[in-house]
């Protein structure tokens, strides 16, 4: 099925402090379709839409943090005014030592889903590696969360941390079902979190083998956290590889 190609913006952050225009100019030049935001680079939420929508850039999910708690309006408000349909974010690795901590975090993820839906916005949930750990019971961690997220929590499944943390990332993107409409899609070697990356298709992952998992995905979103090799040529690499896999897609 024909998946849209976006970047994780992080990806290009330090480039996007000097020049985030220029930056989203490039990504579009490349052919991608849209961007997961990080950040806004002192610009108006308003102006990136407008420069988004400029450059035939789909705004697909905003990493930012759960509307919850004080910050929440705050949180909202922006995104609203930037136009992200869905805010992607994580629990901290602490947060998954026992059931109770797990539960004290979902009621912080639950509250940004419930504050989300009034703005008409839905929130998803990205992992690391930690969600992945056993707690001393014997259950998954990540198994336990899902068990307690409101179920109209999305799911951004980040296929490396997924691997690093021992498990099979197409596996796990397959049992989740519905829920998953973001990937993020990134590789290297997958043996501890501080690994250098590398373009998609030149790692270790299977990645035909993920993209193929679930039917359910909306977008697959390019992430590098750290690469050695110039970033833009790796973003460029990675999407085509991406895009050899379904012709289509470009």
């Amino acid at each position: 099925m024909k998946r849209p190609i976006a970047v994780q913006l992080w990806s290009v952050f330090a480039l996007a402090q000097q020049d985030f225009p220029g930056v989203l100019r490039q990504l579009s030049e490349i052919g991608y379709a849209g961007v997961e935001a990080f950040g806004l680079h002192g610009m108006a939420p308003a102006a990136v839409r407008r420069l988004l929508d400029d450059l035939g850039l789909e705004l697909c999910s905003s990493h930012a943090p759960f509307p919850a708690g004080p910050e929440a309006r705050r949180i909202l408000d922006e995104q609203s005014e930037l136009g992200a349909p869905v805010l992607a974010w994580s629990l901290e690795a602490e947060e998954f030592a026992t059931e109770d901590s797990i539960a004290r975090g979902v009621q912080r993820v639950n509250e940004g889903a419930a504050n989300a839906a009034a703005y008409g916005l839905r929130i998803a949930y990205h992992n690391h590696w930690s969600e992945f750990s056993r707690l001393p019971d014997g259950r998954r961690a990540y198994d336990v969360l899902l068990d307690r997220l409101a179920p109209e929590v999305l799911l951004e499944v980040d296929v490396y941390w997924a691997a690093l943390a021992g498990v099979d990332p197409a596996e796990v993107v397959r049992d989740l079902g519905d829920r998953v409409r973001f990937l993020h899609v990134k590789d290297g070697p997958a043996t501890a979190p501080e690994d250098a990356m590398v373009a998609v298709g030149q790692g270790s992952l299977d990645i035909p083998a993920i993209l193929a998992a679930n039917p359910a995905v909306a977008w697959h979103i390019v992430e590098l956290d750290r690469a050695e090799t110039d970033l833009m040529t790796a973003l460029c690499d990675s999407y085509d590889f991406l895009s050899s896999l379904n012709p289509a897609e470009r």
